[in-house]
């Protein structure tokens, strides 16, 4: 309903974002704009037996035009059957530390000190009660040595160890809320009769009490609004060109073997293009050298933490610098496009 408004209204919409383009019914509905037959996607990433939370659907928009869809949703469903989902922020070691040495007016500088002794991202209850070995695996030489320091404050007696104490006793406690990015939840009836609601500073919308995890068990429909730059940039374009050169552009009509555009992608010059603008995500592209649509897309699954270590050799593949491997025959059917590295989940 909301997707079909905002083309009506002129607002961009992102073809599919995530495991929903998976869907043939969604596809058919006009939800996304990628026909999942053609690029053999399954339909069991995006919902499947095995799945313990329903799937929900992310939705891009132009930037500048998802005020109006939430504007037409509001109109729609009432005021009173919209509203945003809060966030709460916990404390982290590092700020429980400072928050405790506020009130026990321990000196910023000592404070600071403390702070910096808490390995990055690790919590107190990984630090303290932990048997000495198991620290040693878990923390690097120079990290250990700042553990041992806090191990030490903490069995004095003197304003730091007690700072340290209660901020162990502090940590994960709730410190602030806030409001989800994106998310937004339509309820069939007043909002009220299904999860507790609050008003927010910076928001006209009632905020659901439950956060995110909460509002999902409790089986409400949750929906992704996202403003995407990249979309209103486009939509610029057209609007640009229109007036300067009197052709409308189409981008969905746009061919996807267009050799000047993978030109571009060759050259690195990928600024302003969605997720291939990163220098690092340059480079490689440089290295490949994309000639098919299918290089892209692979591209962009591998250019995260876990697959980047088989770029290079799936560029090495693709120039035949590499030979083509495959474990077993019959893996070469899923594997061919991706020169036998396994790059999708739909491949495993």
């Amino acid at each position: 309903d909301f997707i079909r408004e905002a083309r009506n209204m002129g607002v961009s919409v992102g073809p599919g974002r995530g495991s929903a383009a998976g869907s043939v019914v969604a596809y058919c509905l006009g939800i996304t704009n990628i026909d999942p037959l053609k690029y053999d996607l399954l339909f069991e990433r995006f919902l499947n037996p095995d799945r313990v939370s329903m799937p929900d659907i992310d939705i891009d928009f132009d930037d500048e035009g998802r005020g109006k869809v939430m504007d037409y949703v509001i109109d729609k469903y009432g005021a009173n059957q919209v509203a945003q989902i809060i966030t709460y922020g916990t404390m982290a070691a590092k700020s429980s530390i400072r928050d405790t040495a506020r009130v026990l007016d321990l000196p910023l500088n000592d404070a600071d000190r403390l702070a910096k002794l808490i390995p990055n991202m690790a919590k107190f209850g990984k630090i303290f009660g932990v048997p000495e070995s198991d620290l040693k695996k878990k923390f690097r030489a120079d990290e250990m040595d700042k553990v041992n320091q806090l191990l030490n404050i903490a069995e004095g007696e003197d304003l730091e160890a007690e700072t340290l104490n209660l901020a162990r006793v502090l940590e994960g406690s709730l410190r602030n809320t806030g409001i989800h990015a994106c998310g937004v939840i339509i309820t069939p009836d007043d909002i009220t009769n299904f999860v507790p609601v609050a008003t927010a500073k910076d928001s006209d919308l009632y905020v659901t009490q439950f956060d995110n995890s909460v509002v999902e068990s409790a089986g409400l429909l949750k929906m992704d609004f996202l403003g995407l730059k990249t979309l209103t940039l486009i939509k610029d374009t057209v609007k640009i060109v229109k007036a300067r050169q009197g052709i409308q552009l189409v981008p969905d009509d746009f061919p996807l073997d267009d050799e000047k555009t993978y030109e571009l992608f060759q050259r690195g010059d990928t600024v302003g293009i969605f997720q291939y603008e990163s220098i690092g995500m340059q480079k490689h592209l440089k290295d490949l050298k994309p000639t098919v649509f299918d290089d892209l897309i692979a591209m962009n699954a591998l250019y995260r933490p876990g697959p980047m270590e088989y770029i290079p050799s799936f560029i090495a593949r693709k120039h035949g610098k590499e030979d083509i491997t495959y474990d077993l025959p019959v893996m070469e059917e899923n594997l061919k496009e991706t020169y036998g590295i396994t790059v999708y989940q739909e491949q495993v």
